[in-house]
C-alpha cells in the first residue's frame, strides 16, 4: 500500500485496518483523519470542507476526524492569503496548524499506526508547504515507541523535500525532461534547494525500492 499527499493519510488508515497489508508506504501523511472536503468552483473557491463529513469511512460508518477550524469561503481564501508572495504555487499550512490549535485531537481521529501489520515508511520533509508532515510523522515515533506493535517501521523526516516525496526514478518517469525546472517552478524550497530536495527523493528512491524487493524475496 502506498499513498502520498491526502493519499498517504488514506494508505495509513487502510493498512490499520487491512491486517493482511505487510508492506506501506505512507508519503507526506498526516497521524489524524481530516474532516471532509471538495475540490471544483464553489463561490470563487477551489477547495471547501464539507460540514459534519469525514474524509473516510469503515463500514459505512464515518471515521472520526479533526475539523477544520475554517468554513467556507474563508478556507479557501486562507489558503489564498497564506499562498500570495510565498513562491508556492500553494500553501495550505495554516489550515492544519491554527486548527490544530483551536482544540487538541481526540484519541478517535488519531489513525492507529500501531495495529499495522510488516513494515512500516513514514516519508516527508519539513519544508512541506501543504502541512507539517515532518511534525506528523514524529509524533507517529512517539506512539509507536508509547505503544505496543509489530510493524518494522522507519520514519524519514528530511529537511529538504517539498510536499513531493516520491522516489527520484518515480517522478522522471512522469517527467523525464525538465524535472527540476517543474519543481522550482511549484515550490519555493526546491528553487532555494534544488540539489538538496534532488539527494532526498534518490534517498527515498533507494530506501523504497530496497523494501520493496526484500519484500517481494520474502
Amino acid at each position: 500500500m502506498m499513498g502520498m499527499s491526502t493519499a498517504g493519510m488514506d494508505a495509513l488508515v487502510a493498512a490499520s485496518f487491512f491486517t493482511d497489508i505487510t508492506l506501506t508506504f505512507g508519503l507526506t501523511p498526516s497521524d489524524f483523519v481530516w474532516q471532509g472536503f471538495e475540490q471544483g468552483k464553489k463561490d470563487g473557491c477551489k477547495e471547501w470542507p464539507v460540514p459534519g463529513a469525514s474524509t473516510l469511512s469503515w463500514k459505512e460508518r464515518p471515521l472520526a476526524y479533526m475539523p477544520f477550524v475554517y468554513e467556507h469561503p474563508v478556507y479557501w481564501k486562507k489558503v489564498e492569503e497564506e499562498t500570495k508572495g510565498s513562491g508556492d504555487i500553494e500553501r495550505s499550512t495554516c489550515l492544519f496548524i491554527d486548527s490544530e490549535k483551536a482544540r487538541e485531537h481526540t484519541e478517535e481521529e488519531m489513525i492507529k499506526v500501531e495495529n499495522i501489520k510488516g513494515r512500516l515508511f513514514l516519508v516527508g520533509a519539513d519544508d512541506d508547504s501543504f502541512w507539517e508532515a515532518g511534525k506528523y510523522i514524529r509524533r507517529m515515533d512517539k506512539r509507536l515507541k508509547e505503544r505496543p506493535h509489530t510493524c518494522q517501521y522507519v520514519p524519514l523526516v528530511y529537511e529538504h523535500g517539498t510536499h513531493f516525496v516520491l522516489p527520484e526514478s518515480l517522478l522522471r518517469m512522469a517527467l523525464p525532461i525538465g524535472l527540476k525546472f517543474v519543481m522550482r517552478f511549484i515550490f519555493r524550497a526546491a528553487k532555494e534547494y534544488p540539489d538538496e530536495c534532488e539527494a532526498t527523493r534518490k534517498d527515498i528512491d533507494k530506501r523504497l525500492s530496497a523494501a520493496l524487493k526484500e519484500w517481494r524475496e520474502e
